[in-house]
């Protein structure tokens, strides 16, 4: 055990009576100040017991502040310590508040301000405030923050700079703009602590502009900006992707001889990497004598949100130390884009190399793909790992494992998910209505949302757009409008153009074309391209014509490289027989240089994601594929199946040619490969890129009889199930 330099028994001649006006000269309080180890400071504590010294308020002070503030010091050791002060003083209370503010444990910061103003006889002071404000910011509770306020101005304090400026910071971290304003206009004396609050958070919180509007005013007023004030107007920058503001704030920091540290060089960094300059990073970057974790993470995010993804693992792969948020940032990026199987594939590097360890950010855009891709067996492994680590599922990874089970077709799953959960937010419901709605499950759907409702969670704008898909797709047009109505006279919410893009497809999939086209008419906001999609989608089917050449040719003038509608206009041709439409439409496209977006199907099997595209014979196992393709089709005709040709997209004459360019769909490739290969106790599931066609429908549904499979097929839009010859899907064919 470590002693002091003074043998503590050469402590006991000294009187136990301290002079307040000379404690610098009290041994005691000299030794305090010289230990290096808890082990030293409980030896003066002890001796301070045996002496009598501790029960005299101001010492034991003393011996506490150590306990508390030291850098050795151990939270649990300074509350033991000041549980044994007969009679703390108004610094060992201020201490206790302060240490408990800056420690995980806020609240209980919260706790002690309260036991301070009913159990002693001291009022909070100007010292008090602070602290415990502060502790009120980190727990978000903006009505604590309130009541802390109007103590302060009952006790004379609310102009205090110091409580002032922690009561902006208290306003902005609880998302009260305006209050957190009024605050700092009200302090007559600003300095640059209550600027730089208030610009940051403006700049934090998406008000770009007003953020540097202050900076411009905090110059007027004369107040000198520092590097923190810097790093504020950087991120505001970087907010509204103005590169070239974001270059002047870079030259007035070096004209003004502002000091430039590794966290200003780094906000420099994201500003340009934010606003696509990858060119001023890597010249900032490679002048950086100093990095840190944060500078190769931006760097590497940088290169991955522009698309330069070799680039950004050369990055990953030469940083000096990988730690999880660079993982994060490149597994990220892959996904946003939709390179999920890349994101997939990182994240399996990942695990294998056991350099960092997975964490919520990891497994939440690790699922993300797993949704995209309709990888149902990679997301279980997830799920398991999620469960065998011990991981609490907080609201957004709860959010992520209900979208993936939905997207890749296990409703039960992830209502499963839903009903294990004891905290579910406004995304976590939001998420299970979206699956409900996408298996086409409408009324159970809006039943949750009612329950929503009576546990008290607010809906947001995500919301209703998810309760009106589920009205879409089951057909519920009397509740779609219902809804609709609804949105800003009960629940405070504007429709957007995606509120009014559904009503449009609610209306044309139930047949109202008209209804629709009226409703287009009376929008208060300009239809957007969804809005005249979803017309176009609707008229394709129903066969009508003249609107479909209406709603694309609106289309076209909002989006004129939109080949997905030149490709429905082709679907409308086809299906009511004009073909002389059809020819028209493709001519075009290959004169303009547009092209259809190519059918892709994928299907998981043992953790590997096979794809196939229209007419695709790159597959490793394409003769078995075929063969089996060949045998299915025998066994469909003998079954009595037709193919429907007029889902052909352009005019073939021979019947064996149009029957064979109907055999090629990837979907079709993708249901024989699923016979051979998905155990026969597992359903196949498989997901389309594009809107699954009629005659792959009524195959699927042939193939679920004739084989007794399960399929589950997704598309751009929904699901479909077939079971025993069944379909549970709610379409309009």
């Amino acid at each position: 055990m470590e002693t002091l330099s003074t043998p503590l028994p050469s402590l006991r001649r000294y009187s136990t009576s301290v002079n307040n006006d000379h404690d610098h000269d009290h041994p005691v309080f000299l030794h305090i100040k010289q230990c290096t180890n808890s082990s030293q400071l409980g030896q003066i504590h002890a001796h301070m017991l045996r002496t009598g010294l501790f029960f005299d308020p101001y010492s034991a002070s003393k011996l506490f502040a150590a306990s508390a503030l030291l850098p050795f010091s151990s939270l649990d050791s300074a509350r033991k310590v000041f549980d044994q002060i007969p009679k703390p003083n108004l610094h060992s209370w201020n201490t206790l508040i302060r240490v408990y503010a800056s420690s995980p444990e806020p609240l209980q910061g919260i706790l002690i301000f309260l036991r301070m103003v009913h159990e002693s006889p001291y009022y909070p002071n100007k010292f008090t405030f602070p602290f415990v404000i502060k502790a009120a910011a980190e727990i978000f509770s903006l009505c604590v923050g309130q009541a802390l306020h109007g103590l302060a101005i009952k006790a004379s304090l609310g102009a205090d700079v110091f409580i002032s400026n922690s009561l902006i910071h208290l306003y902005l971290s609880c998302g009260d703009l305006d209050s957190a304003y009024r605050v700092f206009t009200m302090i007559g004396e600003k300095d640059v602590v209550s600027w730089n609050s208030m610009i940051t958070g403006l700049a934090q919180r998406g008000c770009a502009e007003k953020a540097f509007q202050l900076f411009q005013e905090m110059e007027e007023e004369g107040v000198k900006p520092n590097d923190v004030t810097m790093v504020g107007v950087l991120s505001a920058c970087a907010k509204k992707l103005d590169l070239e503001l974001g270059r002047w704030v870079c030259s007035y920091i070096e004209r003004k001889g502002i000091r430039v540290d590794l966290t200003l060089s780094n906000a420099m960094l994201d500003m340009y990497t934010k606003c696509g300059s990858l060119e001023d990073a890597k010249r900032l970057f490679d002048m950086m004598e100093e990095k840190d974790i944060v500078t190769w993470t931006t760097m590497l995010d940088g290169y991955a949100k522009l698309g330069e993804y070799e680039t950004a693992k050369q990055v990953l792969d030469t940083m000096p130390r990988q730690d999880i948020a660079a993982w994060n940032a490149l597994i990220s990026g892959y996904e946003q884009n939709g390179k999920s199987k890349e994101a997939l594939s990182l994240y399996h590097e990942l695990q294998q190399s056991q350099i960092a360890k997975p964490d919520g950010i990891t497994l939440v855009s690790a699922l993300s793909a797993c949704a995209q891709l309709g990888a149902m067996g990679i997301g279980e492994c997830i799920h398991a790992y999620v469960k065998e680590q011990g991981i609490k599922l907080n609201c957004h990874l709860t959010t992520s494992l209900i979208d993936m089970y939905s997207k890749c077709g296990d409703i039960k799953k992830a209502l499963d998910v839903f009903y294990s959960v004891d905290r579910r937010d406004v995304f976590v419901w939001s998420a299970m209505i979206a699956g409900l709605a996408m298996h086409g499950q409408g009324r159970d759907a809006i039943d949750l949302f009612s329950r929503m409702q009576e546990t008290m969670i607010k809906p947001n704008s995500v919301t209703f757009t998810n309760v009106l898909c589920a009205c879409s797709h089951a057909g519920l047009v009397k509740e779609g409008k219902t809804f609709f109505n609804q949105m800003e006279p009960v629940y405070g919410i504007r429709p957007g153009i995606q509120h009014y893009s559904c009503m449009v497809d609610i209306l044309g999939r139930a047949g109202l074309l008209e209804e629709a086209v009226e409703f287009i008419e009376k929008m208060p906001i300009l239809p957007s391209d969804s809005v005249w999609g979803a017309l176009l989608g609707a008229c394709q089917i129903h066969g009508n014509v003249e609107l479909a050449e209406l709603a694309c040719r609106h289309l076209l003038e909002l989006d004129p490289e939109n080949n997905g509608a030149y490709v429905l206009l082709s679907n409308v041709y086809a299906k009511t027989g004009k073909w002389d439409g059809v020819s028209r439409l493709r001519k075009h496209m290959r004169v303009t240089g547009l092209k259809k977006e190519q059918g892709c199907s994928r299907i998981e099997v043992n953790g590997v994601i096979h794809e196939f595209l229209a007419g695709d014979n790159c597959h490793p196992l394409s003769k078995e594929i075929y063969s089996k393709l060949d045998e299915i089709m025998v066994r469909l005709k003998s079954a009595g199946y037709v193919p429907n040709k007029s889902h052909l997209l352009q005019l073939i004459e021979e019947d064996e040619m149009q029957e064979h360019a109907l055999n090629l769909h990837s979907e079709k490739l993708a249901i024989a490969f699923g016979l051979q290969y998905v155990e026969v106790s597992q359903p196949i599931r498989i997901i389309k890129n594009l809107r699954v066609c009629g005659d792959c429908h009524s195959v699927a549904k042939l193939v679920s009889r004739l084989y007794n499979r399960e399929i589950i097929l997704r598309d751009r839009y929904r699901f479909h199930h077939f079971s025993g010859g069944n379909c549970s899907c709610k379409d309009y064919w």
